[in-house]
């Protein structure tokens, strides 16, 4: 004779684990994270056009980016693509692992960019470049913890590096000032932007970075998916 329960529906014994649920909860999470690494790299490229058009400096890798267009004569959004793009390969000699996020940063990026850059015209007037260049760094540091937060692997100049941390045995802090007083001297020879808003951006992206990643955080779970890259450098990311 079968038992007939006497428990609610939906409800489970003690120990056992609702795989429904878990699949559910997990799918959820998936999703948004979907959503915030693809929300936040939009948003990247379009706070870095703010800043392009404050006129007031450039986030570091920004001013190279800069210099490389007016070189070149290419936008500066392609520039962008193509440095990550060859930044990328540098990871196969570091080993780095690339995730989902890693392989959209380079392009979703400067795609944002050029698109924002056209449909914003120059400014002249000071009272209009300064609230730009207050936006761009801000929405910059939304978009940090936005897409960092989403957990599917470092941009290729964050993953960079790391990379180089682990293979040289060098702090973290010391590759990531060398990494960027190069990629700043070099871009300021080549007729990049660097102004107040290159020293703001230094000082206040990682405060900013560290909040918005504690605003947009996902509660991980081992969902098993394949476009995750492991080590996340949040700290490499926060350490300024």
């Amino acid at each position: 004779m079968d038992e007939v329960s006497t428990h609610p529906p939906g409800w489970h014994a003690p120990g056992h684990h609702d795989h429904r649920g878990y699949l559910l909860a997990t799918r959820d999470r998936f999703g948004r994270r979907l959503i915030q690494l693809y929300a936040g790299l939009t948003l990247y490229g379009t706070s870095s056009a703010l800043l392009v058009r404050s006129g007031l400096g450039l986030e570091p890798w920004g001013v190279l980016h800069q210099g490389l267009a007016r070189l070149t004569g290419l936008t500066i959004g392609v520039v962008s693509i193509i440095v990550g793009a060859a930044v990328l390969l540098l990871w196969i000699p570091l080993r780095q692992r690339p995730g989902l996020g890693t392989v959209s940063n380079v392009f979703l990026i400067g795609i944002a960019m050029d698109g924002t850059l056209a449909l914003f015209p120059d400014v002249h007037s000071l009272a209009v470049r300064l609230p730009l260049l207050v936006a761009g760094i801000v929405l910059n540091g939304v978009a940090t913890g936005l897409y960092i937060s989403a957990r599917f692997g470092p941009g290729p100049r964050d993953g960079l590096m790391t990379g180089l941390h682990r293979r040289t045995g060098r702090s973290i802090r010391l590759m990531r000032t060398a990494i960027e007083v190069a990629v700043v001297a070099t871009g300021f020879v080549l007729g990049g932007t660097v102004g107040i808003g290159t020293l703001l951006y230094a000082l206040s992206i990682g405060p900013l970075a560290q909040l918005f990643l504690r605003v947009f955080d996902v509660p991980s779970a081992s969902d098993g998916s394949t476009v995750v890259a492991g080590g996340q450098p949040q700290g490499a990311i926060l350490r300024r």
